[in-house]
Formats: structure tokens, sequence, C-alpha cells
């Protein structure tokens, strides 16, 4: 670390040190998909994943169902169903991935509220 960087952490405050905290060291995408899970938007996330789970069982069947199909127009049928959930599981985890994201760039943030601080401080003394 510099002594920028320690400069930093000295001015946050205790909410900002627990916020950093968590988010401080590289995450993996389970521990990612954990943290969307929690804050304003934590209920959102546990809703939008199961959701997700939901439509990726609807996927499997709708699949299985277009392979067996005895003619045509239910073949087609259940191929143009699961496509569309193929596209709605696409859109669902956009959001998860935006909003796992988001995270990652609010650490960013904070982060740089902090030193533009620390240089005004400089600045005017």
């Amino acid at each position: 670390m510099t002594s920028t960087d320690n400069r930093i952490k000295d001015a946050l405050d205790d909410d900002d040190q627990a916020f950093l905290g968590q988010l401080e060291e590289d995450r993996g995408l389970f521990e990612m998909i954990g943290d969307s899970m929690s804050g304003n938007l934590g209920g959102w996330a546990k809703l939008v994943f199961a959701v997700a789970v939901v439509v990726g069982i609807a996927i499997l069947y709708a699949v299985y169902r277009a392979v067996t199909a005895d003619g045509f127009e239910p073949m087609v049928g259940w191929g143009l169903l699961s496509i569309g959930l193929v596209v709605m599981q696409g859109f669902v985890k956009e959001w998860m991935f935006a909003r796992m994201n988001m995270l990652t760039i609010l650490r960013e943030v904070k982060k740089l509220q902090v030193q533009v601080a620390l240089l005004a401080e400089e600045r005017d003394s």
C-alpha cells in the first residue's frame, strides 16, 4: 500500500471502513452474488435470483418437450418458447451482473471521493 492509500483508509469513517473492508479483496462470483443480496436492493436481488432458477427449470422442460414432440407444430411451439425463455434468462442475468458491477464501481467511487477530499485538504493547507 502507498502512503496515499493509508491516508485514505485513515480518513474514512467507520461505516465506510466496514463497507470497503467487505469489498476490499477480489471477490469470486459466488461471493459477489452473496454481496448483491444485501443492501437496499437485496430483496429484489433475491427475487430475481429465484426467477432465474424458475426460468432455468422452465428452459430445461421446454427444450425436453421440443425434442420429444410428436409433430412439427408442437415442436416449433416448444422450441419458440425455449428461445423466449433463454432471452428472458439473459435479461435476468444481465440485471444480476449489473448489480454486482455496481457494487464494484461504488467501491472505486468511494475511494475517489476520499482522494479528492484529501487533495482539496492539501491544497487548502
